[in-house]
């Protein structure tokens, strides 16, 4: 499991350049809304999310990090101009 805050995860979506949750998607193999749904708070149990109440939006424990870890990669190469 990692831990991370909402805020942060909000950090993430906010440094992704336009049209990057369909480029997630299309990576992984799923939906763009479920995509929509890891950031905003909404991500599904299944997949080990978990938010608990606390500093910076709460406390939001990712059994599945891939989402996270492509948009991580997305928004460097954005920022980067790869």
């Amino acid at each position: 499991m990692t831990r991370t805050t909402f805020n942060r995860l909000r950090e993430v979506k906010d440094s992704l350049p336009h049209g990057s949750m369909d480029k997630i998607a299309a990576e992984l193999g799923i939906e763009a809304d479920e995509v929509r749904a890891y950031f905003n708070g909404s991500g599904s149990a299944d997949a080990g999310y978990h938010i608990e109440p606390g500093p910076d939006g709460g406390i939001v424990m990712l059994g599945d990090t891939r989402i996270l870890e492509v948009a991580l990669r997305v928004a460097w190469e954005a920022k980067n101009n790869i």
